[in-house]
């Protein structure tokens, strides 16, 4: 059911109190007497013993209320419980070793946070350093520095698939092209870094946290686990404004459970609001990834076959929701593309630098690079175009639902549509016509294409793939992607909706009050969502959240179901107040009447007065008041079978990319000439934030293509560590970008909605990669790494004429 409201270009209701200055932020609140203020001692190395903290010169302080370090934390909490079997104890805080440089050692409280940094100078902590190792093949090799002793390997996780007859497609294959690809670590940077303010009440033992928290709340379980209190003593408050996050602030629940720790050793409120080089230092990433890739391809360009190597670097520990990153594209390992036979090899490796976790578009734009990639090397080795052998491959739309090698369930598309509308909207043979003439004058003009999958609305089952069928006995399945909202109307017709998404900038207000509205045929703007999350009293479950763009094909469709639910209601009181059966009213412009005899009708806010003000007489046997709340799922997010087939997300978009770029060989810049982007995503519910989120995910995309990347020396030093040297585009480096779209509807959500907003992230590195090879093809230079700084093109244009010189 869509109506006038869902499919409308409105504008975001949030804007309206963002613009004006009128936004609560975590630094905002002040939501207990008498806080107090933190800040963090953190290891200056990568990998070190700790032999002794003093810490009586800072108790001295003025101003100083207390200090706790890692003997203090791990006597009232335990590690926190991860999804791997290796025994890798994680605290909140360093207990006897630092593993990473920036990893908190000691926490300082006073009255201010001037006071609490200048006390920090007066910890004296003794180290023992130890060799550090950052590079993910040097830490899988024996001799190795080990970052847990315990464990006996830097490895965390290690796991081996096979689906098809992979052996047998390589036997009869007519080429086999291979390559290594290497992806790098880089992060988001939000407006808004990490903030928590918690509070500690003695007298229930209970712990109340204010944080801006991006989610998923299968960490709520892991918090509460480590601080060993039962989940209901353990609330999590999440405000309704939070300055971004694309996935970083997931990682924000160590620090929750540390300043929960510190609030009850300390006995007063505190508050720790993170800057910025602490931000890019310490809080999280995503993972750095080495790929080794083998495709099995016939003569004509078909790929019959793949055999991948994943190794993610995880840094210091491996924390939930990793290995996350590692998992979350399992069931779309082989894209867009009809490859029936598939062998992988997965490894998440410890190194001396920051943990990793989510990141928009997590585990996709490091699957994709070598997959991309390689479509196009066997192009060029077979010396066709490139849009050929992809053309040759993609799924066809009659074989949609599609079911992957892995388990993947694509439930809807149409790939080569979706495909042409790009190569037509970039004009793809006069360009390559004009690629002819620039070589010819000496100019490196290329054009690059990109045809992903986006997985959306994960299926919590994934991540459990990590573990063998003989170990996921032993625990009690996970699946499942719910998600839960309330829908109200109070005595005088005020419409209330509550959602559980936990919304970083993405719209989820506006759309919710857009879907109500048409449901019950009423005014958005007389419908106020309360986007704040509390675990104590909104309706949410342990998938809750708003990682892997959810809310299109699940936040919506509870909505949706709850406000169905009020109209149902609705519709029997007003089957009681005017005679007619339900299936013959109709609820539109705030009236309910019937279809065939419109004078028959009453308004809503009479409805609404009678259920609350004469329920016996209007009610008909029904409860009173109006406040339905509805839970979401979707079938096909089923656990793990016992041969690792997984469906790992419920909805699956599609977007093909063409870029084209000229590179100055001179100075190894960049210049993107176009670039075009078509996405389906089903149903566009409102279009004008869908634009918006392709080019929020198009720049971040971007900057992990060209500018982005967190960089240590041997010794786990980061070299990146503000923004002098970690660069990010801005608005003057975006190119000029048409969207373009085609909404084939998912069968499986209500609305027909899919998820939206990561597709860029996982799509524009390797685009622009493949650009930019192609405008080098002239050179033989090939591209296997990123980002594609003016440094790194410099060299190897150096390093491709020194070779023809030779």
């Amino acid at each position: 059911m869509t109506g006038k409201q869902i499919g409308r270009r409105m504008k975001r209701i949030e804007d309206a109190r963002l613009t004006t200055g009128k936004g609560t932020f975590i630094e905002d609140l002040s939501p207990v007497p008498n806080i107090h203020h933190v800040a963090i001692l953190r290891s200056p190395y990568a990998h070190a013993y700790i032999k002794e903290i003093r810490t009586e010169k800072a108790l001295k302080m003025p101003g100083v209320k207390g200090v706790v370090t890692g003997k203090d934390v791990s006597a009232l909490t335990k590690p926190f419980p991860v999804g791997v079997s290796q025994p890798i104890d994680y605290y909140a805080i360093a207990v006897d070793k630092v593993r990473y440089v920036g990893e908190p050692v000691a926490v300082i409280v006073a009255q201010n946070r001037y006071l609490a940094e200048d006390a920090l100078e007066k910890i004296e902590v003794d180290y023992e350093p130890l060799p550090a190792v950052v590079d993910i093949e040097e830490a899988l090799k024996p001799d190795a520095p080990l970052l847990h002793d315990n464990v006996g390997s830097n490895i965390a996780n290690h796991r081996f698939f096979d689906y098809g007859n992979v052996n047998k497609a390589f036997a009869e294959a007519d080429l086999v092209v291979k390559h290594k690809f290497y992806y790098p670590k880089y992060s988001a940077t939000p407006v808004e870094t990490y903030g928590v303010i918690a509070n500690f009440d003695p007298s229930e033992e209970s712990y109340t946290v204010w944080a801006n928290f991006h989610g998923p709340f299968t960490l709520h379980s892991v918090m509460a686990a480590a601080l060993g209190t039962p989940s209901h003593k353990f609330r999590v408050i999440v405000p309704k404004d939070i300055g971004g996050s694309y996935g970083i602030k997931s990682a924000v629940y160590p620090y929750m459970v540390l300043m929960a720790v510190v609030a009850r050793q300390v006995g007063v409120p505190v508050k720790w609001i993170e800057d910025r080089q602490e931000h890019l230092l310490a809080s999280s990433s995503g993972t750095d990834r080495v790929t080794w890739i083998e495709a099995a391809v016939k003569k004509d360009g078909t790929v019959t076959g793949l055999k991948m190597k994943f190794a993610d670097n995880v840094g210091g520990y491996i924390r939930a929701p990793e290995p996350a990153c590692l998992y979350r594209t399992h069931s779309n390992t082989t894209g867009a593309y009809r490859i029936p036979h598939l062998q992988m090899e997965a490894i998440a490796v410890m190194t001396n630098k920051c943990p990793t976790g989510l990141i928009r578009g997590y585990g996709g734009q490091q699957l994709y690079f070598p997959l991309e990639r390689i479509m196009h090397m066997i192009a060029e080795r077979l010396n066709m175009d490139p849009a050929e052998v992809i053309r040759k491959n993609l799924i066809n739309k009659h074989e949609f639902p599609y079911r992957t090698a892995s388990g993947g369930l694509y439930d809807s598309g149409d790939y080569h549509q979706a495909f042409d509308l790009a190569l037509r909207t970039i004009d793809y043979e006069n360009f390559r016509k004009k690629q002819k003439v620039a070589w010819s004058q000496g100019k490196y003009i290329g054009l690059g294409l990109a045809c992903i999958v986006e997985p959306s609305g994960s299926n919590m089952g994934y991540v459990t793939i990590a573990q063998t069928a003989e170990e996921r006995t032993k625990g009690l399945p996970k699946s499942g992607c719910a998600e839960g909202a309330t829908v109200a109307i109070d005595p005088m017709g005020g419409i209330s909706v509550r959602i559980s998404t936990t919304p970083t900038g993405q719209g989820h207000e506006t759309v919710a009050a857009q879907i109500v509205a048409d449901v019950l045929g009423v005014d958005p703007e007389s419908v106020r969502v309360v986007a704040e999350m509390d675990t104590v009293t909104s309706p949410w479950t342990v998938a809750s959240g708003s990682y892997s763009s959810r809310f299109g094909p699940i936040g919506s469709s509870v909505v949706f179901q709850a406000a169905q639910k009020v109209r149902q209601k609705l519709l029997n009181i007003a089957q009681s107040l005017l005679k007619v059966p339900v299936r013959e009213l109709t609820m539109e412009n705030g009236k309910v009447f019937a279809k065939n005899r419109p004078e028959l009708q009453i308004s809503l806010k009479r409805l609404i007065g009678s259920a609350h003000w004469n329920p016996e007489g209007s009610l008909n046997g029904l409860e009173p008041g109006i406040h339905e709340t509805a839970f979401f799922s979707i079938s096909t997010a089923l656990p793990p079978d016992e041969h690792d087939l997984v469906n790992g997300s419920v909805t699956y978009g599609f977007v093909a990319d063409a870029v084209t770029v000229e590179v100055d060989i001179e100075t190894g810049e960049i210049k993107i000439l176009d670039y075009i982007t078509v996405h389906d995503a089903g149903k566009r519910l409102n279009p004008l934030i869908v634009d918006g989120q392709i080019y929020g995910g198009l720049a971040h995309g971007l900057g992990g293509a060209m500018y982005e990347e967190l960089v240590y020396d041997r010794q786990g030093q980061m070299l990146t560590g503000s923004f002098m040297d970690y660069l990010c585009p801005t608005a003057t480096e975006m190119p000029d970008v048409t969207i373009k779209h085609l909404e084939t509807p998912s069968p499986l959500t209500p609305l027909g909605a899919k998820g939206l907003g990561e597709g860029n992230t996982m799509s524009t590195p390797v685009a622009i990669a493949n650009a930019v090879t192609d405008a080098l093809k002239p050179l033989g230079i090939v591209i296997d790494r990123l980002p594609l700084s003016p440094n790194y093109i410099w060299s190897k244009v150096r390093q491709s004429k020194s070779k023809l010189k030779a």
